[in-house]
């Protein structure tokens, strides 16, 4: 359950200043639909669609909490260019406060996203945003209640400060969460050592068990390398796909909640749309149960359009669902 930090901690709030900050990647996605898997040889193959939309982890959770109402703020790099522009534009469209998002001599990051309707593959260029500092997130916390980083594998500069810098936040009564995203070296190290001084870890079931056992442990399924990882100090949250989601607490309760049956149309970004919907309802003292369906209908809602927020839902639809 989110713990509320005293009104003096935060002289800040009533100005305006962000509920929660984002930290992490911040990049464009274009993603392909249609006959995606490549034929080399110089084969010329024909799309149902192309979109070019926000991406990353953080920036797409960052725009699904702003839709549900929530004060968010994003902290991350961009670079000098018409990416970095149309990635800045696209967060403040989406109700996003970019005032922490900075611009480097770095190209901006981008996502090439091959969708199928079940699965998917991603080509990233990390560019500007993987120089991202600790010191620049801990700069932006000030009137923030709740820090949530994403694709820390991504940020190396941050990953490797990273326990030091959620302790601190806590220090402050600043609640913290971690979705760590798949790791593209599969290594998954550092992350033991934030998992003491995070609330909230919000894998999905695959990375759950990849995560388990890099810590040594030998889990039978995602149920179990959940366990296994909330012994170590989070809630752990997991994206379990067309399931839904469910939730292990640090002393082994279990809750499950299903998603929404709906035609996919595209799938880029449905865990970072569950983040939001979770950690929106947790922030307000919702019940475990209720939140991870909160997250479960959220995820569902936004496979409805095309990129990671073509379908993000909006707090009236998720009462509606959930």
């Amino acid at each position: 359950m989110a713990t509320t930090p005293q009104a003096s901690a935060h002289p800040d709030r009533e100005a305006g200043r962000p509920r929660v900050l984002v930290a992490g990647d911040a990049n464009l996605d274009l993603v392909l639909r249609g006959d995606v898997v490549p034929r080399f040889g110089q084969a010329e193959q024909l799309l149902d669609g192309a979109d070019l939309v926000l991406g990353s982890s953080a920036g797409i959770m960052a725009a699904g909490l702003a839709r549900l109402g929530v004060e968010t703020a994003l902290v991350a790099r961009i670079g000098d260019d018409v990416f970095g522009a149309r990635t800045r534009e696209l967060l403040e469209h989406a109700g996003v406060d970019t005032a922490s998002v900075a611009v480097t001599d770095e190209p901006t990051g981008v996502s090439v996203i091959l969708s199928a309707p079940d699965d998917r593959a991603i080509l990233t260029l990390t560019g500007a945003l993987a120089s991202l500092t600790a010191a620049e997130v801990e700069a932006a916390l000030d009137g923030a209640t709740h820090l949530h980083v994403a694709s820390y594998f991504l940020v190396p500069g941050l990953a490797a400060s990273l326990p030091g810098t959620l302790a601190r936040a806590r220090e402050r009564g600043i609640t913290t969460s971690l979705d760590t995203n798949w790791d593209p070296a599969e290594g998954w190290a550092g992350v033991a050592e934030c998992l003491p001084h995070l609330d909230l870890l919000l894998p999905n079931a695959q990375e759950a068990l990849a995560l388990a056992r890099a810590l040594g442990d030998e889990p039978t399924d995602a149920e179990d390398a959940a366990a296994g990882l909330a012994r170590r100090g989070p809630v752990v949250v997991v994206k379990d796909g067309a399931a839904g989601g469910f939730a292990v607490t640090p002393g082994g309760a279990l809750v499950r909640a299903a998603g929404l049956a709906l035609d996919v149309v595209d799938t880029t970004g449905a865990g970072d749309s569950f983040d939001a919907g979770f950690l929106a309802a947790w922030l307000e003292d919702m019940p475990l149960p209720g939140a991870v369906r909160r997250g479960a209908v959220a995820g569902s809602l936004s496979t409805r359009g095309a990129g990671g927020r073509g379908g993000q839902a909006t707090r009236a639809e998720l009462e509606a669902h959930a």
